[in-house]
């Protein structure tokens, strides 16, 4: 599998192409890689999609600095990525920050987006108390300074089962961060994402929520939310983190594939 570069005005967006069928194209969360998706990949490739995995802004094998780091410039690269990739229309699958970069992406450009499934994604979030708001601020002001935080917190995001390569990623993913210093300030200061984005959201839509996310206060209160705002399915990952596509891949696949097919059907029917 061979790494590409998409060239947008600021920088160079990596990715990859496996599979040949519909399109699917999954994006990583904030200081995180393309790599995620490393298990959940295989298994849509198999279930004959044409599978897609994409580099954020400053980190994997993108560009290492930027100007912008916002949802709205990353949903801009994932639609000039759709374009330069034929079109699409494609799945949009966006883990963690990247849920609200999807949704930018489906409100922009929705001819080329057939649906959207955000996974432990925060569009939208139940009102967070302020012990949580200072906490939350608290390990930000952290992770830049003292990369293990990132290592740190990490462990917590695998209780249930982390994959079998966890202590090497998790090691890579700790030396990203030292490395992207710039950019990891910009991710963990971002302002949270302007929810009124999913009013312009008119694709179908799935959310996937782990029942264990500890980003969440109540990650099956917040996946309800979600699926009401949207009018989507909500499917739980029980005993999952925030980052179900690389903790519990195979129920992931499962609950993703059943949306595909449907999404992609009446995309191919239209």
């Amino acid at each position: 599998m061979q790494t590409q570069h998409l060239q947008v005005p600021a920088g160079r967006i990596a990715y990859d192409v496996t599979g040949e069928g519909p399109l699917v194209v999954l994006v990583p969360g904030m200081l995180d890689s393309r790599a995620s998706y490393r298990f959940l990949r295989p298994l849509l490739v198999e279930s004959g999609y044409r599978v897609v995995t994409v580099d954020i802004r400053g980190f994997g094998e993108s560009s290492a600095e930027w100007a912008d780091y916002s949802y709205e410039a990353q949903g801009g690269d994932l639609v000039a990525l759709l374009r330069h990739l034929g079109g699409g229309p494609a799945v949009l699958v966006g883990n963690s920050y990247a849920a609200g970069s999807i949704m930018f992406a489906a409100a922009e450009a929705p001819e080329l987006v057939a649906g959207v499934v955000p996974v432990a994604g925060f569009v939208p979030n139940l009102p967070v108390g302020w012990a949580k708001r200072m906490m939350l601020a608290a390990v930000g002001r952290l992770i830049p300074v003292v990369p293990g935080a990132w290592g740190a917190y990490l462990k917590t995001a695998y209780p249930s089962a982390p994959p079998v390569d966890f202590d090497a990623y998790r090691a890579a993913s700790v030396a990203a961060v030292r490395e992207r210093t710039h950019a990891t300030r910009a991710y963990v200061r971002a302002a949270p994402v302007d929810e009124a984005v999913l009013d312009r959201v008119v694709c179908p839509a799935l959310v996937i929520m782990g029942t264990a996310d500890p980003d969440f206060g109540d990650p099956v209160a917040v996946a309800e939310l979600q699926g009401a705002r949207m009018g989507a399915d909500v499917v739980l990952v029980p005993g999952a983190g925030h980052y179900p596509q690389a903790e519990f891949p195979e129920l992931v696949a499962q609950a993703l594939l059943p949306f595909l097919a449907t999404t992609t059907t009446a995309v191919t029917s239209a």
